[in-house]
C-alpha cells in the first residue's frame, strides 16, 4: 500500500488506549491523581475476585447473621440481607449492604428478585431461645423463666424453624445454579465496576484504523464498532483491565460465556500473566445470527499466541492466575490464515454473562440449626446431663425437633448445602481452636463471632459440601489446625 493510500492514523486514540490500560506508567499516575478512577476500578475487581455474585444473608439482624454480614463486608463480597423491618436493619447493618424485605415464613415475599445473582446464601433465621445481646451466666434459670423470645413478631418454631427454612431452600432450589460453576461478570444485572473494567484494544495499536467499544445495554453488554482492513489492520477487541489480584480458577475446567452475534468467527482470549505484550491463550467460535448461544471454551482447547503466532513449545494456559479476559474480531485466525467468516465493516456482539465452568461442588445453601437436635427423645439420653434447650425442647415449642425438620428440608431440595450445629452460642472474642464432631453427641460452647467465620470458609471449601456436622471451642487454645484440616475429617451425608 503506498502513502496516498493509507488511512490517517489516530495517535490520539493510540496514547489513550495504552494510558487506559497502565502501559504507559506516568501518564497512568496522572490519569489516577486526578479521577481515582483506577483505585475504584482495582477495588471493585478485588471484589469481583472474591465474591464473583450476591451472597444472601437470612436472619441478618441476628447474633450470627450482622457478624456473617460484616465479615462479608470486609471481604469485599456483595451481600444482600433478607430482613423483615429495613429500616431497623439499616440502623444494624449499615449503609454498605444491601437491604430486601421478605419473609421466610411468607413465600410470596420470596420473589425471583430476592434470588437475582445469588451465589450462595447463609440462613441464619430461627426462633431463639436466648437474649438477643447474648448469653447470660446463668442461662439454666433463663431457660427456666422464659416462655421464650421471638423477635418483632411472635411465631412457632414450626412456622420459622421449619416451614420457613422450607419456604427459602425452595426457593433457593428454584434460583441457584444448578451445575457447579461461578460467576464472573453478569451484564444482566450491570454495575459500575464493569464500565471500569473493560476497555477497547483495537488494531490502532499498530498502526489500524478499526475502532470498538464496549457499553452496557438491557440485560447484555454491546461490544460494537467498524473493522478496517486499511493499515494493514483488521481486528477490533475488548479487553479488562488485570485484575489484583488474578482470579483462581484452578478448580474450573473452562469459561462458559452466553452471547448474541452476527454470524461471523470471534476470539475469546485469556491471559495468565501481567504483561500487555505477552502471551495470549485463545479460542475460536462461531456465532448464530441474532440467536443466543452458550459457548463452552476449555481451559486445554486454548491455543497459546505470541503477536499473532501459535507457540509450540509453551505450557498450557495457567487457570491459577488469570489476569485478563479478552473479546475480538479479527480477520486473521492463526499464523497468517484468514478467519473463514470474517467480513470488515460494521459489527456487533451482545455478552450476557461470563461464567467459570466444571469446578467441584461446593456449599450453596449454609443453615445455622443447633447441637442436639436430635437429643430429644433418643433412647439412653440423661436430660440432667442436657443443655437447657434439650431438656426443655417440649416445653420451647418442640424447637429442637422443628429444627431437624428444617435440616431434612434443606437435605431434600437438592441444593448442595452444609448444615452447622453449633453448640450453646456465647458473646465471647472469636479465635479459638474448633472441634468439628458428626452424631450430635458433643456439648460445649462457640463463640458467634467463630461461627460467622466459620461460614466465609464454608463458601469457599468443596470438602464441607453436604455435610452435618456439630462444632464447639477448645477451651484454652489458639485457632489450630487449619480450616482445610478440619473440613478434611468430615464425612458427606448419607443421602437418597
Amino acid at each position: 500500500m503506498t502513502e496516498k493510500n493509507r488511512s490517517r492514523w489516530d495517535a490520539g486514540r493510540f496514547l489513550e488506549t495504552l494510558t487506559y490500560f497502565e502501559v504507559i506508567p506516568f501518564l497512568s499516575c496522572l490519569k489516577r491523581l486526578f479521577t481515582g478512577s483506577r483505585d475504584q476500578a482495582k477495588q471493585q475487581s478485588q471484589s469481583r475476585g472474591q465474591s464473583m455474585g450476591v451472597i444472601l444473608v437470612a436472619g441478618a439482624t441476628g447474633g450470627v447473621g450482622k457478624r456473617v454480614v460484616r465479615r462479608l463486608l470486609e471481604r469485599n463480597y456483595q451481600v444482600r440481607a433478607l430482613v423483615r423491618d429495613s429500616q431497623r436493619a439499616r440502623e444494624i447493618l449499615g449503609g454498605k449492604v444491601e437491604l430486601f424485605e421478605a419473609d421466610i415464613t411468607i413465600p410470596e415475599t420470596l420473589t425471583p428478585q430476592l434470588m437475582n445473582n445469588v451465589s450462595a446464601i447463609v440462613c441464619c433465621t430461627g426462633v431463639r431461645v436466648q437474649p438477643v445481646e447474648g448469653d447470660t451466666p446463668d442461662r439454666a434459670k433463663y431457660y427456666q423463666g422464659i416462655k421464650f423470645y421471638m423477635p418483632e413478631v411472635v411465631d412457632s418454631p414450626e412456622i420459622v424453624d421449619y416451614q420457613g427454612i422450607n419456604n427459602l431452600v425452595q426457593a433457593a432450589a428454584r434460583s441457584l445454579p444448578k451445575a457447579a460453576s461461578t460467576l464472573l461478570f453478569d451484564f444482566k444485572t450491570p454495575t459500575q465496576d464493569m464500565k471500569e473494567t473493560w476497555g477497547a484494544v483495537d488494531d490502532v495499536v499498530m498502526g489500524g484504523v478499526s475502532e470498538s467499544s464496549i457499553r452496557l445495554i438491557d440485560n447484555a453488554a454491546l461490544f460494537t464498532g467498524i473493522v478496517s482492513t486499511a493499515n494493514s489492520g483488521g481486528f477490533a477487541s475488548v479487553r479488562t483491565r488485570n485484575f489484583d489480584p488474578p482470579l483462581n480458577l484452578a478448580e474450573y475446567e473452562g469459561i462458559e460465556v452466553r452471547v448474541k452475534g452476527d454470524g461471523q468467527r470471534y476470539k475469546f482470549i485469556l491471559r495468565s500473566e501481567a504483561k500487555w505484550d505477552g502471551i495470549s491463550y485463545c479460542y475460536s467460535f462461531d456465532t448464530e445470527k441474532d440467536c443466543w448461544i452458550d459457548v463452552r471454551i476449555p481451559f486445554e482447547a486454548l491455543i497459546p499466541v505470541f503477536r499473532a503466532k501459535t507457540l509450540k513449545d509453551t505450557p498450557g494456559f495457567d487457570s491459577s492466575q488469570v489476569y485478563a479476559l479478552q473479546l475480538m474480531l479479527s480477520k486473521f485466525e492463526y499464523d497468517g490464515s484468514l478467519n473463514p467468516k470474517f467480513a470488515p465493516g460494521g459489527f456487533a456482539l451482545q455478552v450476557e454473562t461470563v461464567k467459570a465452568y466444571g469446578g467441584a461442588t461446593k456449599t450453596l445453601f449454609i443453615m445455622i440449626s443447633s447441637a442436639g437436635v436430635t437429643r430429644p427423645g433418643r433412647p439412653g439420653i440423661n436430660l440432667e446431663e442436657e443443655p437447657p434447650a434439650v431438656r426443655m425442647n417440649d416445653q420451647l415449642g418442640g424447637i429442637l425437633t422443628w429444627k431437624l425438620r428444617g435440616e431434612d428440608a434443606v437435605r431434600e431440595s437438592g441444593v448442595p448445602y452444609t448444615i452447622i450445629r453449633p453448640c450453646a452460642l456465647t458473646e465471647e472474642p472469636g479465635g479459638k481452636a474448633l472441634v468439628f464432631e458428626q452424631g450430635d453427641n458433643i456439648r460445649g460452647k462457640v463463640s458467634r463471632e467463630d461461627i460467622a467465620e466459620l461460614c466465609l470458609q464454608i463458601l469457599e471449601q468443596p470438602k464441607a459440601c453436604n455435610c452435618t456436622f456439630e462444632v464447639k471451642e477448645e477451651a484454652n487454645e489458639v485457632r489450630s489446625p487449619s480450616w482445610e484440616s478440619l473440613f478434611s475429617r468430615l464425612k458427606a451425608d448419607d443421602l437418597p
